[in-house]
This record gives C-alpha cells, sequence and structure tokens, in this order.
C-alpha cells in the first residue's frame, strides 16, 4: 500500500507564500533540491489543484533550459516520470505528460489509488492537502522549514485540524533549512 506524502516549503511562521503570494524566499539552493529530489524520486503519482499545478508546469520543459543546473535537470526527469492528477473545475485542458484533471477531490478513490499503488503519492499545495489531512489520507508530513518570518500569507495547514505527529527525521541543512519528516499518528493508534 502507497503513503500519501504532504511535503511543502514553509516560512517558520507556516506560511508557503507571503500576503503577496510571493514565495521567492523558498527556493531551494543545491543541497536541499539534491535531497528533494531523493525524496520525490519514489513517488509514481502527484496530486495537485490547479495552482499548485501551474507552479510546478515549468518543469515539464525545465530540461531544454541551457543554464539549468545538474540537481534542476534531475528534478526535471523525476517530475516526468510520475503521473499527474489535476483537482480543477476550471482548468480544461493540462500542459504535461501524463496528466490528467479530475474537477473534484474524492478521498474514497484516493484511498483505492494508495490501496493499488506500488509507489507513493504526494499531495501539493496547502488547500488539497488540507482536504486530504481532513479525509484522514495524509501518511507522512515532510516540511522544510525556511530561516524566514513572512508574518502572514498562505499556511501551510487548515485551521480547523488537529493532527498528531510521530517525528520519523530530521535534518539542518547549510542554508538554515530544516526538514522534517512526520508520520501521522491515527486516533486508533494514538497511545499504543
Amino acid at each position: 500500500m502507497a503513503k500519501l506524502i504532504y511535503s511543502a516549503i514553509t516560512s517558520l511562521d507556516g506560511y508557503v507564500a507571503d500576503e503577496a503570494g510571493n514565495f521567492d524566499w523558498s527556493e531551494p539552493d543545491e543541497e536541499v533540491h539534491t535531497f528533494i529530489n531523493d525524496l520525490e524520486r519514489p513517488i509514481g503519482t502527484y496530486l495537485y489543484g490547479r495552482r499548485m499545478y501551474e507552479v510546478m508546469l515549468p518543469w515539464e520543459t525545465a530540461h531544454a533550459l541551457p543554464d539549468l543546473p545538474a540537481h534542476g535537470r534531475d528534478f526535471t526527469a523525476v517530475w516526468q516520470a510520475a503521473d499527474k492528477i489535476v483537482y480543477s473545475t476550471t482548468l480544461q485542458t493540462v500542459s504535461s505528460a501524463r496528466t490528467r484533471i479530475e474537477n473534484e477531490f474524492d478521498p474514497e478513490a484516493v484511498r483505492r489509488m494508495k490501496a493499488a499503488s506500488a509507489r507513493d503519492i504526494s499531495v501539493g499545495g496547502p488547500d488539497l492537502a488540507g482536504q486530504a489531512i481532513k479525509a484522514g489520507l495524509v501518511d507522512e508530513l515532510h516540511l522544510f522549514v525556511s530561516p524566514i518570518l513572512v508574518g502572514g500569507g498562505k499556511q501551510s495547514f487548515p485551521d480547523t485540524v488537529r493532527l498528531n505527529l510521530d517525528l520519523l527525521d530530521e535534518r539542518r541543512f547549510g542554508n538554515g533549512v530544516v526538514h522534517l519528516r512526520y508520520r501521522t499518528v491515527r486516533e486508533e493508534t494514538a497511545g499504543g
């Protein structure tokens, strides 16, 4: 059975973008990007909302950029090799291979996908991840905490969810980013 993983680069105060929608402060350096590449390599399917898909779409053609560094070329290959499902009521067509559109997020369909998949699944973007967390589907969280306070903006997590977590791993990078890997603790397993 595959795991559903929510991975996000977040500010120390818990935002994936500031109040103006900027997230340039979150761009990973070579060390962090190489680590992310290795985490993403086992992913078989990415689940995205429309906005997150549009943020990730440049990876479809990034391999053609002459000055793309090796870690960028590596991520391009990882991203292109995975299937993508975009949940959107407004998007009519996709611009990447191995991609399909679903009109709405269906927790039961994702449960079936997890049960049938040999490779892990990633949910990207805080809105879609929030729906998956509320449905009890997320098995792991990978947070890359950036050494910055942005003071407001797009939150990493929804306000109305309480979730017990078990820290599995942590890593500190030279640029001050800290990676935290958590497993969700289900109610039936909480406390033993």
